[in-house]
């Protein structure tokens, strides 16, 4: 899971690594290429370079925004009761969160009967209904489907049409998804706070670092470089709590670049 959630963070990554190596604003009319290249001692880049580099990036931002949509969900498909699952589980749904698209659905795949008779199917039955009740806790409004034990795999792309819908009677309705949202409290504590749901994430295992308009956030396994809204620019953090699956980072407005208020 964690190799698909690095799969969702590419094109943004890719975009990044483009405007690092060939930044637009260093790109020089042709007829001062000579005279630059002569002043730097280095060749300067050729023009079809930049030009690659802006047909890339605009399919790069195809992509990203395909991702980044509010119609965009996933749903995350494993089998309860392994803990080695469950951890899976849960630092898919932390990559999501930083990433990617909320999940609108988690399917519970292999599920075998409850009331066997027979003493490993009724200790594995056990096990996997413990585990779907703590899901149902962790992800809260996010459906968890039951998806019973075949008894073999699936072979053919109709024997997945199933898993596409959700139960019978019923589809997933709107989520909230992964909205950062800025909530202005400067009338009562003087400070703009940033708030991103990062569900699943661990104070220790979290990290902050403001570099100019961009924030570095890594939350456990996942890196991401956040650029900040407008509004935060002007700003300097002056803290971060991370509180019930979201962490709020407070900003303090900059007097020097805030507008005196009369």
């Amino acid at each position: 899971m964690r190799q698909a959630v690095a799969l969702l963070a590419l094109p943004e990554q890719l975009r990044r690594y483009l405007r690092r190596l060939l930044p637009a604003e260093r790109q020089a009319a042709r007829s001062l290429r000579p005279v630059l290249a002569q002043l730097a001692g280095v060749p300067m880049p050729a023009q079809w370079l930049y030009e690659t580099a802006a047909r890339w990036d605009e399919e790069l931002a195809a992509v990203q925004a395909l991702i980044e949509s509010p119609g965009a969900s996933v749903r995350l498909v494993a089998e309860p009761g392994p803990e080695a699952a469950d951890r899976a589980l849960r630092t898919a749904r932390l990559g999501l969160a930083l990433h990617g698209p909320a999940p609108d659905m988690v399917i519970a795949n292999r599920i075998v009967p409850t009331g066997s008779g027979d003493p490993f199917l009724a200790a594995l039955s056990g096990r996997q209904q413990s585990a779907l009740k703590g899901w149902r806790e962790e992800f809260g409004d996010v459906p968890v489907r039951e998806v019973p034990h075949t008894g073999r795999d699936p072979r053919q792309p109709g024997e997945l049409a199933g898993l596409l819908d959700g139960p019978a009677g019923s589809t997933p309705g709107p989520l909230p998804g992964n909205r950062r949202t800025v909530e202005d409290r400067r009338a009562e504590d003087g400070v703009l706070v940033w708030r991103l749901p990062l569900p699943g994430a661990a104070r220790d295992r979290l990290q902050l670092v403001r570099r100019d308009d961009e924030l570095f956030l890594t939350a456990g396994p996942f890196r991401r470089v956040l650029t900040l809204p407008s509004v935060l620019r002007r700003c300097a953090v002056s803290g971060a709590a991370l509180r019930d699956g979201e962490l709020r980072i407070r900003f303090e407005p900059d007097p020097a670049l805030w507008p005196r208020s009369r």
